[in-house]
């Protein structure tokens, strides 16, 4: 990390430090929308549980901005200010544990201004390098608290599954704060990794949209995917339930990553993120990343085709936009933006598959990426060689649905909400 970037931190940051206080308050009445319901995160109750879980544990921390209480104070700088925390370390993951990094960076090894703990970078690194990291940061317990988008490719989840078995390796504790899936827990959807195309946008077969929270995740990782487990404890969230959009928590949102700027750009990532495998924008650049899409030549065919499908919840505007970084720089490009007005209906890896292929037949520019970024996207061939063929929306969807319900089986067992 450049002196530049810690200065620019070392002001940002000590005003939070600054007002952390030594434990959280109980969410007050209102805080949730959930029909009278309050939600508490697993860090709130951690803390007013007075952090009995971590007594007499040397603690390390694996977060990022999300990491927040309902009055938006960090929780490392929350822990740093009590004494009943020995917090002695933080692991930060893509984008950086304080944000400062755009998508594919990290801010390296420094030292936090606001409160002088060690930072450890994570990114792309796992195995016994990850864990050869923890062992040299002296802790004893690693507690990891993300916010995460629901999607595999969200690469949060990953770092998690790296960081347990790293973790495992060094002989470390693993602690898990839940967190809400913001858009619902319902349903597993989309198709399923195939180990072959495994890389850090997916590495284990889950489908494309989980509907899991982190927390649940890791039980699932231990059970099924890790070699040997780690000794893993997860502190469960109250007040939330599967149907429950990010909106019923009554936390705020801070952007996990920096295009992922609200929860509504949550709701169709697992879709629309698809369109990084192709030639066309996926929004990076603008103020409505993955609600925008479009290249130079797209006109208002294919929002008319993208209409035609009939798909539910969701409607598509015939767009311009000019992204000010990424894909199309600088250029006015034409394409479609997504309405979505029934978020209950509204499935979004079906309707990813619809825009794929109605951009694909209205436009003759399409083009995959050379690397097929698309098969690590979707976890295998299947799509890209379906829509290649010609096959329709239904058609696609329907290829994967003997390996989807065999991962809802699986996914079942692990849980920890109704």
């Amino acid at each position: 990390m450049r002196l530049s970037r810690r200065s620019l931190l070392a002001t940002t940051t000590a005003a939070v430090a600054a007002s952390a206080a030594p434990a959280v308050a109980a969410p007050g009445p209102g805080s949730g929308h959930g029909g009278g319901r309050t939600l508490r995160t697993g860090f709130e109750r951690l803390a007013a549980d007075g952090y009995a879980l971590l007594d007499g544990r040397r603690v390390g921390v694996v977060t990022n901005p999300t990491g927040i209480t309902r009055d938006v104070r960090h929780i490392v700088d929350v822990m740093h200010a009590d004494g009943r925390v020995d917090l002695a370390a933080v692991f930060g993951p893509e984008h950086g544990f304080r944000g400062t990094a755009q998508a594919g960076g990290s801010e390296g090894r420094y030292d936090d201004p606001a409160t002088g703990l060690p930072v450890y970078d994570t990114y792309l690194k796992s195995g016994q390098a990850l864990a050869d990291i923890f062992t040299a940061s002296g802790v004893d317990t690693v507690v990891f608290d993300i916010q995460d988008a629901g999607a595999r490719f969200y690469t949060y989840i990953w770092t998690l599954f790296d960081c347990m078995e790293a973790a495992q390796l060094a002989g470390l504790s693993f602690v898990v704060l839940d967190r809400p899936n913001p858009v619902t827990g319902r349903a597993a959807l989309g198709p399923v990794l195939q180990k072959e195309f495994a890389t850090f946008v997916g590495r284990q077969p889950i489908s494309q949209a989980h509907g899991m929270t982190v927390a649940e995740l890791a039980l699932l990782f231990n059970e099924e995917f890790l070699t040997a487990p780690v000794a893993l404890e997860t502190v469960k969230m109250s007040g939330w339930k599967r149907s429950d959009f990010y909106d019923a928590s009554g936390m705020p949102w801070v952007p996990p990553s920096p295009n992922m700027p609200t929860p509504e750009t949550a709701l169709v990532y697992a879709g629309t993120c698809l369109f990084e495998g192709t030639n066309l924008s996926e929004g990076r650049g603008t103020t409505r990343p993955f609600e925008l899409l479009g290249a130079e030549g797209v006109d208002g065919r294919w929002a008319a085709a993208a209409n035609e499908l009939g798909l539910a919840g969701v409607r598509f505007r015939e767009a311009y936009f000019a992204p000010t970084f990424s894909k199309f720089q600088g250029k006015t490009i034409g394409g479609v933006q997504l309405h979505v007005h029934d978020r209950e209906a509204f499935d979004p890896v079906r309707t990813g598959i619809g825009l794929l292929i109605t951009a694909k037949r209205s436009w003759s520019g399409f083009a995959w990426r050379e690397d097929n970024w698309i098969d690590k996207l979707t976890g295998s061939t299947q799509v890209r060689t379906m829509i290649d063929a010609g096959a329709d929306t239904d058609e696609v969807v329907g290829g994967w649905q003997q390996e989807l319900a065999a991962f809802r089986r699986k996914r079942r067992n692990h849980l920890l909400y109704r």
